[in-house]
């Protein structure tokens, strides 16, 4: 655990007791503060009291007397759609808002620190699709290389959950846009924004404020080093927001799919090759195109931002390449399950709207794809230009006959459950295919998230190849 700093002997309000919220809850109390908790969910409350935490009811009139702060968990919405009643009541009385991102950007470093040879350092990686992914293959890098390294924030281990840093080790972050909107601190190291598509609109009040809340990483925390996708104009904007001219190598500019040019330090992957150049000359390449963990262009992206970012690091090109090559993927992103005549088996369950779907579509050649559950807005309309490469559809789901009447010509069957889908398209499927679960939708029909979905289709899959 990492002591909350800054705060002995103050009164800390925390909203919302989900596991950050109880983990920073934790932090604060090993800090010497006092944590007044709260979450309007009884369970929540229920959870809080069991652990030994005493409530305290921040709807009473003078709740927010001799409150130093207002640690918010990232779930909850703070001012889109509407503003949440006791935060705007937290910011009358003047109380400040932060969350556990911010406290622990203020925590992390110690005085013991002074003792170390190598200061500790963290990356932080967001971005709308592919941070988990690159996040992991961060963290995976760093362990092939023997550097002491840890990973936290949005996957694995909240933030406060992680031990205090030992000397030269590298911390690495996943951080969504809830997590960076509220936070008062941000000073990462190197920080990592991949790519940018419309995603929790309504909870940032439109795109651009879902940008905004993205970009505080960069703008706010000024890391020393800033590795950004160019493969959207929100990229370029905050390629060119950062960097004093073409040649500052503060910017790693990063791609998937283009040729960068320029004087600068550019990384990007073209054709299933990776390459790095400085000065207007190459440095390293990586044929990616037989890296199983690292299937289709959207993870040659996440390859692109990873090698950067352990470049960034002072790790050698050969020794990330002997990392890439080992990296089995994350369970429910490009997942490969199993292999049986010739067929694979591939759990792509995180992709859970139109955007990542795309990406897995155009990963393999001849699909059997299995979509559905439900869906958001605009169903599957959009994924039209990707439909050539879909031998047959399986539906499943309470989207299954609206994607249906999306499809057009496109071969499918309407399953409605999991288990059906995997055996019809198992039967179907021919040498040279990949049975993909990519669904477009959200799980929330029928499973409680995206990764029981995805245990469901491995476990159907497994069942029936024998793995």
């Amino acid at each position: 655990m990492i002591p909350v700093r800054g705060y002995s002997g103050a009164r800390v309000a925390v909203l919302g007791l989900g596991r950050s919220g109880l983990a920073t809850a934790r932090a604060l109390a090993a800090g010497g503060a006092e944590a007044l908790l709260w979450d309007d969910s009884p369970e929540a409350r229920a959870r809080a009291e069991a652990e030994g935490f005493a409530l305290f009811d921040l709807t009473r009139g003078n709740a927010w007397e001799n409150v130093a702060a207002l640690i918010v968990s990232p779930g909850i919405p703070h001012l889109y759609p509407e503003p949440n009643r006791l935060i705007a009541r937290a910011m009358a009385a003047g109380v400040p808002i932060d969350n556990d991102i911010g406290l622990f950007f203020r925590s992390f470093a110690t005085p013991d620190w002074d003792e170390m040879d190598v200061t500790p350092r963290v990356v932080a990686v967001t971005g709308s699709n592919g941070k988990s992914t690159t996040t992991a293959l961060i963290h995976h890098i760093l362990q092939v290389a023997g550097r002491p390294t840890q990973m936290a924030g949005n996957i694995g281990r909240g933030v406060f959950d992680i031990d205090p840093p030992a000397d030269g080790e590298v911390v690495v972050l996943e951080l969504s846009s809830y997590q960076i909107e509220l936070a008062r601190a941000l000073t990462p190291d190197i920080a990592v924004f991949t790519n940018l598509s419309p995603d929790h609109l309504d909870r940032h009040g439109g795109i651009g404020g879902y940008f905004a809340a993205k970009r505080r990483l960069f703008t706010e925390g000024a890391p020393d080093r800033a590795v950004i996708g160019m493969d959207e104009a929100e990229g370029r904007f905050l390629a060119n927001q950062i960097a004093q001219g073409a040649a500052d190598d503060r910017v790693i500019r990063m791609s998937s799919g283009q040729k960068l040019d320029g004087p600068g330090w550019l990384v990007f992957a073209r054709k299933g090759f990776l390459s790095e150049w400085r000065k207007g000359r190459q440095v390293a390449s990586i044929d990616l195109r037989d890296i199983p963990g690292l299937p289709g262009a959207h993870n040659h992206q996440n390859a692109c931002a990873a090698y950067a970012a352990a470049r960034c690091l002072g790790l050698a090109p050969r020794l990330i390449e002997d990392a890439l090559r080992s990296f089995e993927g994350l369970p429910h992103r490009s997942q490969l399950v199993g292999e049986r005549g010739g067929v694979r088996f591939v759990n792509d369950s995180k992709a859970t709207n139109a955007d990542s779907a795309a990406k897995a579509l155009q990963a393999f050649e001849r699909i059997r794809w299995i979509a559905g559950g439900l869906g958001k807005d605009g169903g599957i309309a959009a994924l039209a230009p990707h439909f050539g490469a879909v031998a047959k559809a399986y539906l499943i789901g309470h989207s299954a006959r609206e994607f249906a009447l999306q499809l057009g010509d496109v071969p499918h069957e309407i399953c409605e459950t999991m288990e059906r889908a995997v055996a019809r398209a198992a039967e179907e499927a021919q040498p040279g295919e990949t049975v993909l679960l990519a669904p477009a939708a959200a799980s929330f029909d029928q499973y409680k998230d995206f990764e029981k979905r995805g245990e469901d289709f491995a476990d159907r899959v497994r069942a029936l190849i024998g793995g």
